[in-house]
């Protein structure tokens, strides 16, 4: 309860800290419309033009289904990759023999493109839930590996010596000293997975589902709609950042709050 009465506290001040995402936004939008002028709304129809079909797909029932099991999946996969990139990161940080033993492995999760990972996966679990989790999990692990890692690895030795000295609890030796270090290389670990999720998700229900945004963009394509692709496509982006900024921003911003200046 002490968390949520302090995001509400803080919540304002959040909120208006937000003009320069605001700002980046409507800059965005304002070169989109440019470019729909340029090239001529049959290429790029311009956002009010995308928005009211969304706005549509909103009203008639159709978008939410497909947004719903979009979102379902590219969190499902990246809860997981979370969770166990976070809790093997960590362990592997330290460690250094596992930390030098999961480089080539990460390497290899890393080089490997999703687009291959999806080919086994739909070898592996056919045309259901299991494949665009499955490759939104492989896509995003390396990446909160490493970061988990980095936080574990990095952390000064001197600190810990000097928890040691004062004969601090073990709880609060984690919670004052390990935990603030390695969440300033979670985070932004965590938020570029998030991204990489939503990016997945959709290519991987574009060729192995037949629901969810990435098959509404199929249906889309082959009728050369272009402002319902151009909609699904800020449907998509909205929740991304709706998620970053209205759940893992705020969250991060609680967890380093001891960064701000006394």
């Amino acid at each position: 309860m002490t968390l949520v009465r302090n995001w509400l506290a803080s919540l304002p001040a959040y909120l208006w800290s937000g003009w320069g995402a605001i700002a980046s936004l409507l800059l965005f939008l304002a070169a989109w419309e440019w470019a729909s002028v340029h090239y001529g709304a049959l290429i790029l129809p311009d956002p009010r033009t995308a928005f009211a079909t969304l706005a549509g797909l909103l009203a008639d029932g159709s978008a939410g289904p497909e947004l719903a099991a979009t979102a379902r999946r590219a969190l499902t996969g990246f809860g997981l990759a979370l969770v166990a990139g976070s809790l093997l990161g960590l362990a592997a940080g330290v460690s250094m023999t596992a930390s030098m033993m999961s480089r080539p492995i990460v390497t290899v999760l890393i080089g490997t493109p999703p687009i291959a990972w999806l080919v086994l996966a739909l070898l592996w679990f056919g045309a259901g839930d299991g494949t665009p989790v499955f490759t939104v999990f492989v896509a995003c692990l390396p990446v909160v590996f490493v970061g988990a890692m980095q936080g574990a690895r990095t952390l000064d030795g001197q600190l810990r010596d000097m928890a040691r000295v004062f004969r601090l609890p073990p709880w609060m030796r984690f919670t004052d000293v390990v935990l603030p270090h390695v969440v300033s290389y979670l985070f932004p670990a965590w938020i570029t997975a998030l991204g990489i999720s939503w990016k997945v998700v959709v290519m991987a229900e574009l060729l192995a589902s037949s629901d969810g945004v990435g098959a509404a963009l199929a249906v889309s394509r082959s009728h050369l709609d272009t402002a319902a692709t151009l909609a699904w496509i800020s449907a998509v982006v909205g929740l991304l950042l709706a998620v970053e900024y209205l759940l893992l921003e705020p969250l991060k911003r609680e967890v380093e709050r001891w960064r701000v200046a006394t």
